[in-house]
């Protein structure tokens, strides 16, 4: 029996793996689409020219599809073994992520602040970001060699912590002039200096000349790491040679801080950053879409989710009490989101394990399941990453993000309304082959019946 070439062989025998040739690995590898047991030699040789696969087991125990993992096309199973793709993925030495933190920082009108990175930095240049950055020894105490902080092969190192939450202050700082600082006192009301003090300060720290808790007292405040709410943690997949762990916050600056200049943005003359702006969430997306700004995955899918709470002014002209009280109710309901489990709504995805993990305790690691039905790529937010695979730890299950690899363009959508979608062309296409097929074994005299059709 003739399959036709192996990259469109569909093949139901017991052994033998079903793959799609348009779910591709981002090296071009095929992979896996459903659960499959090794390949035996004589379901091999039942089948003429069929392709021979060597794989492993590629999905978890939880239902539905967790991972697309590379495998293998060899053209003989008697040829002298080689190392496979997967064997030559796990024995790369896996480079750990280096620990960072970032902030959506909300403005007293709910608006989100985004910074634009220089061109010239070597590190998401001119995209759009949340403040933030690395982790210091020196600023925030987090030296594993004291015992302060986990060392990097240790799970604790993706959990929130003091470290992480100083790291995130201290660089909004540094990038954007706003000290998430309060004062020392009862009171404890937001630290508020001038600009010319913040400027002032804001180079020695970049260039650890002085260390940031020390001159937070100097001028009498202290970090206001109590009123960040962890908002998901990302970890930077494998393949990628500069990795992160990334622990995001959200801090809402106060409502009753609107004119206060000591709140006011401003860039760090070009050191990283090249220009600074509030906007509301979804004014950011559309930016995105339109290609006027470059976002990153976690950027988008942050501002996707907080877009559906702080949605800006409401309508007409309301007076001062009641904008104000506007942007309290929104900024309510964004937290009772971030507090509710289960967080997913889709009734498939609230049976996954992910939905029973808090917001602040998700940890997400993207991988490309493959392909929309448009050619965009699937990315997946369910998965933890290599680091916390033994762990109870995961992502989103019930959202995925959708890329061009032409604009950039990124977008979050519903996973089961895209691999909805994704199925019905598969099935559409495999009609087509197979209403080809049967037209080109009518026997002579039978043309007009395609003739017809």
């Amino acid at each position: 029996m003739h399959l036709g070439p192996s990259h469109r062989s569909v093949v139901a025998t017991r052994n033998l793996m079903t793959c799609r040739p348009d779910f591709l690995t981002p090296r071009g590898f095929p992979c896996v689409e459903r659960r499959c047991r090794s390949l035996s030699s004589h379901s091999v040789n039942a089948i003429e020219d069929s392709p021979r696969q060597i794989c492993r087991r590629a999905f978890s125990t939880s239902p539905g599809w967790s991972k697309a993992i590379p495998i293998r096309q060899v053209p003989s199973l008697k040829e002298p073994r080689v190392p496979t793709v997967l064997s030559l993925t796990q024995n790369r030495a896996r480079s750990p992520p280096q620990p960072s933190a970032s902030v959506v920082l909300i403005s007293p009108e709910n608006q989100v602040l985004m910074v634009q990175r220089v061109s010239t930095t070597s590190v998401f240049s001119t995209a759009h970001v949340f403040p933030g950055g690395h982790l210091s020894t020196f600023h925030d105490g987090c030296s594993y060699h004291d015992g302060t902080f986990p060392a990097p092969s240790d799970v604790r190192v993706h959990e929130d912590s003091l470290p992480y939450r100083l790291c995130a202050i201290r660089e909004t700082f540094e990038e954007c002039g706003i000290l998430l600082a309060r004062e020392q006192g009862p009171d404890g009301k937001l630290l508020n200096l001038s600009e010319a003090e913040r400027d002032k300060a804001r180079k020695p720290t970049y260039r650890n000349e002085t260390a940031f808790p020390e001159w937070l007292r100097s001028v009498g405040g202290f970090a206001d790491t109590e009123n960040l709410l962890p908002f998901t943690r990302w970890i930077t997949p494998p393949r990628k040679n500069r990795r992160y762990t990334t622990q995001m916050y959200i801090y809402m600056l106060p409502l009753s801080a609107r004119n206060d200049p000591s709140i006011s943005a401003t860039s760090d003359d070009g050191c990283e950053i090249k220009s600074v702006h509030f906007d509301y969430a979804r004014t950011w997306l559309e930016k995105q879409r339109t290609g006027e700004v470059l976002l990153l995955p976690p950027q988008c899918y942050l501002l996707h989710l907080v877009s559906q709470f702080l949605d800006g002014p409401p309508p007409g002209s309301p007076g001062p009490a009641e904008l104000m009280e506007h942007y309290r109710s929104q900024r309510e309901k964004l937290r009772k989101f971030i507090d509710t489990t289960p967080t997913a709504t889709e009734e498939k995805a609230r049976r996954h394990y992910t939905a029973r993990i808090p917001w602040a305790e998700k940890a997400i690691c993207t991988f490309r399941l493959g392909v929309s039905a448009d050619n965009r790529s699937i990315l997946v937010l369910d998965d933890p990453g290599p680091e916390l695979e033994d762990t109870k730890r995961g992502g989103d299950r019930e959202r995925v993000i959708l890329l061009s690899s032409e604009t950039k363009e990124l977008e979050v959508r519903s996973r089961e309304e895209v691999l909805a979608e994704r199925r019905q062309l598969c099935d559409s296409q495999k009609n087509e082959i197979i209403s080809k097929d049967s037209y080109s074994m009518l026997l002579p005299g039978q043309e007009n019946m395609k003739k017809e059709a």
